[in-house]
């Protein structure tokens, strides 16, 4: 599959029937999978029927069900980091680092001490999200983000419908500019564990950690992003409901109505969720998971086609 650049982070779904979302990296190797739908440890695929390699201009792939175009609809979405990664330094636990500081994403891949520990993230900012699995145990995805908790005192759960979780996984300490901070948590580090984080900052015009109020209504809540999304997940944060996947591959134009769940192995259905415009999105649903009256949601956004001028500020409309 072409896609002119070599990835490093890949996250599959088969459109059309039920089955596993499948999370790959260069850190860990393309046949080293992970389920963002569940809390399995990480699996071996089979050689010749799955992704098969990382190439200069994209992947390739075997004769699985799950990815055999002849009988479904398989997507991915894909991020490109720096290549199998290098050793980082920084915090009180050294960790194997994969990062692409334009692009504000960080694959991280440390062993856990069953202590208070930091770790560093290669970004040079903050994090704004981050989604860490353990590698050799069935705990849940753990979900850390600035517009979750401000303080980082609490979290989601990116396999489970579940709102959020209060428990002191962070240290209740956002990530600095170098690290981010871990308890001894199971979920997060424990010890002799390998684990594999995802780490996402705010880049002007590509892309945008945020948070919004539902209206429960057709004319919902614009979300300024500076840039047409290409790709959006949402998640309500003050009561149990899916984490929605929407993009600009699958709905060409709007509104956008092809849902993928990252909780769940279902396959895509379709339902008005909102419109991707030149510099944001609109909720265009009455309720639903995404715009519940009063509800509180968060919001992964990245850009269709990356517009800012020379002066750091985004382009705009015309």
């Amino acid at each position: 599959s072409d896609v002119s650049f070599q990835p490093d982070f890949l996250w599959f779904k088969n459109r059309a029937s039920v089955g596993d979302h499948g999370l790959m990296d260069a850190i860990r190797t393309v046949n080293k999978i992970l389920h963002s739908n569940d809390a399995n440890a990480e699996v071996t695929s089979g050689a010749s029927n799955d992704f098969t390699a990382f190439t200069s201009n994209g992947f390739t792939y075997g004769t699985s069900a799950q990815l055999d175009t002849s009988t479904g609809t398989p997507c991915t979405w894909l991020w490109k980091a720096n290549g199998t990664g290098s050793t980082n330094t920084n915090g009180s636990q050294n960790s194997t680092v994969s990062a692409n500081t334009a692009a504000g994403f960080s694959i991280v891949k440390y062993t856990g001490t069953g202590a208070n520990v930091t770790i560093g993230h290669g970004l040079g900012v903050a994090p704004k999200m981050i989604h860490i699995k353990g590698l050799g145990n069935a705990n849940n995805w753990l979900t850390g983000g600035t517009n979750i908790s401000s303080n980082w005192a609490s979290s989601l759960h990116l396999n489970t419908t579940a709102g959020i979780d209060t428990y002191n996984y962070w240290q209740d300490q956002a990530p600095n500019t170098n690290v981010f901070y871990m308890t001894s948590d199971g979920a997060i580090n424990q010890n002799g564990i390998d684990y594999i984080a995802y780490c996402f900052s705010d880049v002007q015009g590509y892309s945008k950690f945020g948070s919004y109020t539902g209206n429960s209504s057709t004319d919902g809540p614009f979300i300024y992003t500076g840039f047409k999304p290409a790709f959006v997940i949402l998640k309500r944060t003050d009561g149990g409901d899916s984490w929605v996947m929407l993009d600009n591959k699958r709905n060409e134009y709007n509104p956008e109505d092809k849902i993928l769940l990252a909780d769940t192995s279902g396959a895509e259905t379709t339902q008005t969720q909102c419109d991707f415009l030149s510099n944001g999105f609109k909720l265009r649903i009455a309720g639903g998971l995404v715009n519940g009256n009063g509800n509180s949601h968060i919001y992964m956004a990245f850009a269709a086609a990356p517009l800012v001028g020379s002066n750091n500020v985004p382009a705009n409309a015309r």
